[in-house]
């Protein structure tokens, strides 16, 4: 029978260098009492600790901070340059990149111009929207946002097709990816990504079992349970837009990656075309949703046939929550994409009152209450916890 192996000196160096440093990520500069007091370390014991810190390149001096009359003490922060990590989310019409520091700090954005036949490979591509960022450093690492979802067991992106995704669909994708953009890689699903920012940052923080459910052009979903992202067997979880949904043709009519499912029922063009036969107007789902739920707030023939409009939009996202939800059981449902957060709380209360009418689970509903790029928030909260768990592990030593 064997007893707990006793932690050996270069371990529980390491187990306070990380404490210290997420100290220092959490709080901002501290002094060296405030880090022993925060990590529970003895005077000694924390000089050493910072001392090791500083030589490892992984903090540095902030200036002096006065005390009571006649003492002071030198305060330490992170340094920015231990290292930098990139994002990138790509759609068919542009990459938007963005690049931060160790702490999280952006240093830099760009936004690379794409057609759906763009010039250049694409490796090409997200260089050039890496090096529009213009990154001080090497990067630690690249985390990239698409539609599709890699499949561990093939290593290639799946459920897109070439016209959606021109050169991804390729044999060895991430190793390719990572060789020509100098820099450890991960492909992502764009809509995990998302998640993966409204659970860090969002309504869905502290929920350990939620799904987002993106409408938008396409239909897309992210699965959190034990609050982890669920992925599935071949990386397609949550790929909602495919799921037979009553109304709507199936893959057996319409083809494999055709419009078919969920999407073809709730997709942009479908909410754009059902809005339009209530006599809704607008060149686009967007506004044609803006414009109906502005309509909505009036009275008289048109406001009544807008609101049947936007409950029909509503029925519609339900129906395939509905399966969903008897499935999954989640605490919460978050909803995002250019549908509802153009509808808003009035759509959001609708999709609400139909998911309640369908199922006996009653979930919460909720808007997202993300600002900004929600997928480049995301991709860089992954590569910034990976990096971070590279670097801040870079100081152990042997006993």
């Amino acid at each position: 029978m064997s007893g707990p192996v006793p932690g050996t000196p270069s371990l529980l160096r390491a187990i306070n260098d990380r404490a210290a440093l997420q100290a220092l990520l959490e709080r901002g500069p501290l002094t060296r009492p405030e880090i022993g007091t925060l990590t529970g370390l003895s005077k000694p014991t924390a000089s050493q600790l910072l001392s090791r810190l500083q030589d490892a390149g992984l903090v540095v001096l902030d200036g002096i901070r006065e005390g009571l009359p006649g003492r002071t003490a030198e305060v330490y922060r992170i340094n920015p340059a231990a290292a930098y990590v990139g994002a990138l989310d790509v759609t068919p019409d542009r990459i938007q990149a963005r690049v931060a520091d160790i702490t999280g700090a952006v240093v830099g954005e760009y936004t690379l111009a794409t057609t759906r036949r763009p010039a250049g490979t694409l490796v090409e591509r997200l260089r050039a929207a890496l090096d529009g960022a213009n990154a001080p450093g090497r990067l630690r690492r690249v985390v990239i946002g698409v539609q599709g979802a890699m499949d561990p067991t093939t290593g290639r992106l799946g459920f897109a097709t070439a016209k959606d995704v021109p050169g991804w669909l390729i044999p060895d994708l991430v190793p390719t990816l990572a060789e020509g953009l100098d820099a450890p890689v991960d492909v992502e699903n764009n809509v995990n990504l998302v998640a993966l920012a409204e659970q860090a940052h969002g309504v869905a923080r502290g929920h350990g079992d939620f799904v987002l459910l993106w409408a938008d052009e396409g239909i897309g979903m992210a699965i959190v349970l034990g609050g982890r992202m669920h992925r599935g067997a071949t990386g397609g979880a949550g790929e909602v837009g495919y799921m037979p949904t009553p109304g709507a043709p199936t893959a057996r009519e319409a083809g494999r990656y055709a419009n078919h499912g969920y999407q073809a029922l709730s997709g942009g063009p479908a909410v754009h075309t059902l809005l339009q036969s209530y006599g809704v107007r607008g060149s686009d789902f967007r506004q044609a949703i803006a414009n109906a739920t502005r309509a909505a707030q009036g009275s008289g023939q048109r406001a009544d046939d807008a609101r049947a409009g936007l409950r029909d939009v509503a029925a519609r996202l339900a129906v395939g929550l509905a399966s969903i939800t008897s499935v999954i059981d989640p605490a919460l449902i978050v909803l995002t994409g250019g549908t509802v957060l153009t509808g808003g709380e009035t759509l959001r209360e609708l999709v609400e009152h139909e998911l309640h009418a369908l199922t006996t689970l009653r979930p919460q509903v909720r808007l997202s209450t993300m600002e900004g790029n929600p997928v480049l928030a995301g991709a860089l909260d992954l590569a910034l916890d990976t990096a971070r768990d590279e670097v801040f592990s870079s100081t152990v030593s042997t006993p």
